[in-house]
């Protein structure tokens, strides 16, 4: 089997089969180059002649190379990769992509932040894009979706409104690529069908921690139509193998400076490396006559159907094995439309996903500068495209022939497909009804999964969502908007009202009453760990002159098996000397790095009761940050003295009499030597439960 490096290097190649880049510069019109230095000019300081083609080409080029940035989700990153589905899906669909488990349909995936512009961070506080192309062997199908499942409106019309308000403030264009401002709020308190996603925006679903740890949904119901045309109410779901994990919004406010390209320098670094992003694709499927089985509409994207009652069925999984070749070419223009289906998959009357389905389309014409950005490599099908739709900007198909039907002429061609063959075909519903502006009562229940969500989650995130609120209404300036916000969380759930309205200030609102709404365990991340594994898990060893070696190496060693990435950092950069004399490379110098770009964090031991890292500012915070955000922290030998110097309160360490302690995700160990099995065993497992929260406060 080939190796990563050497299948990447194949992809190149092929991808590279027609690129000219390796022979003599040129204009854009074939024309060699001789010299790109310097413009032609009237004598060495003479005026600059406009005959220089070259000069006024490049210049020209260069003056028109950006285009509109999205309105929303311009900041992304993007791979490519392959979906494969486990068996045939006939029973419910006839989409070809979804029948035969030998075959590998290509994808393309961008993933994105929603509110900022392209310069902004990737850990901001708010919802992530999750779109896919599926360049299936019927025409392109695109599942554009985010990581929540639902969305802050009902209706398309409101689009712009809710956009408007999350977006900076018209007056100074503040803040950027932040929801924490007054006119989100003041929507939010005046449109509580809002409340719902609010809520997933105010968890830690908001600061995920890799686009590889995090989950994508298709947001609205769609339909799946089978061969007989019977059709079928679903909801798609992509769950990570890595499992679903996130920041806290200390890290991610510190990551902002750290490293603002933190999850889509991560999304790089794995694929480069060959630790290739994998999601299974589930979906809930709902029988026609079950439409009106529930107590929420299914045609509502503000609602999610509680797997309890009807499970998650996987169907495939979706591998990303490439990265772009060129970031503007691929991610930049990829254009993804809601309504880029394919037969077998079809749409419902969701308000909202009506309003995608014109919209996207309406955006790409201004983004993209034409109608014939689907030529773009990038968006292209792989399947032949054959229509009369011709000329327009950036043509790049030189057509002959006839470019209407009926015709004669042209011989008829191209002609249609004809019905209950290959073509794709709509579902036939019976659609009736008064021409009215009304919404429909079964949409009217704004409270109700709000409580459900906020019931499911465990303790620590119902804190983390209650400092959020208090973080984003805290700067609200309008103290009505603040009071009028709790009010609506009052009627959501009384103890979260109450806690908010200490944290900002405003009356906690008089009589509300906890929750009782049952719980949906699947919505927490307690049950979202993945396969326990710790692949691609970032560990810092903090090191220095003296250090016990063999530590080292045999933890080294052992987590690289696992397939996490170990990395020394040292106070400078360069090389220290271990306790055996040799000499050992530093990855990184402490003063460059923060523990909040790392998972877990290992301290080994150095010479004989001296900790190595005590005297060091930068080797005692990194711990310290490391401890308060829950990280799985080791300890070996007197590395287990910088730990007892932090005064950790009701923390456990190891002793002569008990060696091998494991206590609130820290794991030490006093002996001398080698890390033991034990050891190892533990640190592994700590590290793969991710996070460790209800730890006590440290003194220093």
């Amino acid at each position: 089997m080939a190796s990563p490096a050497d299948r990447k290097q194949e992809q190149r190649e092929a991808f590279r089969a027609d690129d000219p880049a390796g022979g003599p510069l040129t204009t854009d019109q074939g024309v060699e180059v001789d010299h790109t230095d310097d413009s032609l000019a009237a004598g060495e300081r003479g005026p600059t002649l406009m005959e220089d083609f070259h000069f006024r080409e490049k210049l020209t080029r260069f003056d028109h190379e950006r285009i509109p940035e999205r309105v929303v989700h311009a900041r992304g990153a993007g791979a490519y990769g392959y979906f494969e589905p486990y068996e045939s899906c006939a029973e419910f669909t006839r989409a070809a992509f979804l029948q035969d488990p030998a075959v590998r349909t290509p994808v393309f995936v961008r993933f994105s932040t929603v509110q900022g512009p392209k310069g902004s961070a990737d850990t901001v506080r708010d919802v992530r894009g999750f779109a896919t192309k599926f360049y299936t062997s019927e025409g392109n199908y695109d599942l554009v979706g985010n990581n929540f499942p639902v969305f802050f409106i009902q209706d398309g019309v409101k689009f712009p409104d809710f956009v408007h308000a999350v977006k900076p403030e018209p007056h100074n264009d503040i803040p950027t690529g932040a929801s924490a401002h007054d006119t989100l709020w003041d929507f939010v308190s005046l449109q509580p069908e809002t409340l719902h996603a609010i809520m997933w925006l105010m968890s830690d679903r908001a600061i995920p921690r890799s686009y590889r740890m995090m989950q994508g949904f298709g947001v609205h119901t769609f339909r799946f139509v089978n061969a007989d045309g019977k059709g079928t109410f679903v909801k798609f779901h992509w769950k990570p193998r890595l499992g679903v994990h996130s920041l806290v919004w200390d890290e991610a406010q510190e990551c902002q400076g750290r490293d603002p390209d933190f999850n889509r320098r991560d999304l790089w670094d794995a694929i480069e490396a060959g630790e290739y992003p994998e999601w299974e694709l589930g979906v809930q499927l709902v029988p026609e006559e079950d439409e009106f089985a529930f107590d929420f509409d299914l045609l509502d994207p503000t609602k999610i159907i509680p797997e309890e009652q009807v499970p998650v069925r996987p169907i495939g999984r979706m591998v990303l094995d490439r990265n772009p070749e060129n970031f503007f070419a691929e991610t930049e223009q990829v254009a993804f439309h809601t309504a880029n289906v394919v037969p077998g998959i079809d749409f419902t009357n969701d308000p909202l996903l009506q309003a995608r389905n014109f919209s996207y389309l309406d955006t790409q014409l201004i983004r993209l500068g034409g109608p014939n950005f689907s030529q773009l490599p990038v968006n292209r099908p792989v399947v032949p495209v054959r229509n009369n739709q011709r000329d327009g900007y950036h043509q790049s198909a030189i057509h002959s022939g006839t470019n209407y039907f009926p015709n004669s002429l042209g011989g008829g061609c191209p002609a249609h497909a004809g019905a209950g063959g290959s073509a794709y075909t709509h579902y036939a519903e019976r659609v009736d009804g008064h021409k009215i502006r009304r919404r429909s009562p079964s949409f009217q229940d704004h409270y109700s999964q709000p409580a459900m969500f906020w019931n499911s989650m465990a303790d620590w995130e119902k804190q983390h969502i209650v400092e959020a609120f208090r973080f984003e209404l805290g700067k609200v300036g309008a103290r009505t908007v603040r009071a009028r916000t709790v009010e609506h969380l009052a009627k959501v759930d009384g103890e979260l009202a109450v806690q908010v309205a200490r944290g900002v200030g405003v009356p906690a609102p008089s009589g509300a009453e906890t929750s009782d709404k049952p719980a949906s365990p699947a919505l927490s991340l307690e049950s979202l760990r993945g396969d326990g594994s710790i692949r691609t898990r970032q560990v810092a060893v903090l090191v220095t002159d003296g250090v016990d070696a063999e530590q080292i190496t045999s933890v080294r060693e052992r987590l690289a098996a696992e397939g996490a990435i170990v990395e020394a950092l040292a106070a400078t950069d360069g090389t220290i000397t271990g306790s055996d004399g040799e000499t050992y490379a530093v990855d990184r110098a402490l003063p460059t790095v923060a523990s909040v770009l790392y998972d877990a964090v290992l301290l080994p031991g150095g010479p004989v009761g001296t900790p190595p890292t005590a005297a060091d500012p930068d080797a005692v915070r990194f711990v310290r940050d490391a401890f308060r955000h829950g990280k799985p922290v080791g300890a070996l030998g007197s590395g287990v003295g910088v730990l007892s110097a932090l005064e950790p309160e009701g923390l456990r360490l190891s002793t002569e009499f008990q060696r091998v302690v494991a206590d609130q995700g820290v794991v030490t160990d006093t002996s001398p030597g080698p890390a033991s099995e034990e050891f190892l065993n533990a640190f592994v497992d700590t590290i793969a439960a991710h996070r460790h929260w209800g730890r006590g406060p440290v003194r220093h």
